[in-house]
């Protein structure tokens, strides 16, 4: 995947109300992954105009989950104080299936979260969101000689794996946050045949994202899916 980010535009949908709407029983998917994806286009919109709508924290929604979640789509970001998913689409309680980690990066427990979601919460959509400034990033990029502890070699050596091409040695911390977060994607369906499955069989759309710090805006790359099962996924 070549991670072509863009802002679109996003109509005025709100989480809690889709979900109603959408009458989400548990029973199959209740969004499309275009869908889901638009819902969270819609939220970081509203996040980015200062606009959010206030999140259900009641015990009324508190006793609606209690009985079962149904996340419209799952994001794995980066573990930043200053990302929080939530907020940033504008989502509450039972909206997102969320999981943080420095830079992003993936070992099995995370892929077997992702699985979980994707295969028996029926999650359409799985979002990758790098950040602008990341700390982890910037630290693999300067990294040198040996790391402090063999916990941070393992986080950096993930991370250094997207500037294994020539083409990427020079270019700025913003360019190898975009790699990096191809790299995620691509260690995500390689490291997982649930996930590949899933998304060859439509079950499952894939999208990179970019959050600017300030802005507070969200860029989407191009959704790495396959509408006709048994297909195999274009990577763009």
């Amino acid at each position: 995947m070549t991670a072509r980010f863009r802002v679109a535009a996003a109509a005025a949908i709100v989480f809690g109300a889709a979900l109603a709407a959408a009458g989400a029983d548990g029973a199959g998917q209740t969004f499309t992954p275009q869908e889901a994806l638009g819902l969270l286009r819609a939220g970081n919109d509203r996040f980015v105009r200062n606009a959010s709508t206030p999140a259900s924290l009641s015990v009324n929604r508190r006793q609606e989950l209690a009985a079962g979640q149904h996340p419209a789509a799952m994001v794995l970001s980066c573990a930043d104080s200053r990302v929080p998913p939530e907020h940033v689409f504008n989502a509450g309680l039972g909206d997102l299936f969320v999981i943080r980690t420095a830079g992003e990066v993936v070992d099995k427990s995370i892929l077997a979260t992702l699985e979980y979601g994707a295969e028996h919460l029926h999650i359409p959509l799985l979002v990758v969101m790098g950040h602008e400034s990341c700390g982890a990033v910037t630290a693999a990029a300067q990294a040198k000689g040996e790391a402090t502890s063999a916990n941070m070699a393992y986080l950096l050596k993930a991370i250094q794996a997207a500037r294994r091409q020539p083409r990427q040695e020079r270019e700025e911390i913003r360019d190898l946050i975009l790699a990096n977060v191809e790299q995620v994607i691509n260690d995500a369906i390689g490291g997982s045949p649930v996930l590949q499955r899933m998304v060859d069989t439509g079950q499952l759309g894939i999208v990179g994202a970019y959050y600017e710090l300030v802005s507070g805006r969200v860029m989407f790359s191009d959704m790495i899916r396959s509408d006709t099962p048994g297909q195999r996924t274009e990577r763009h």
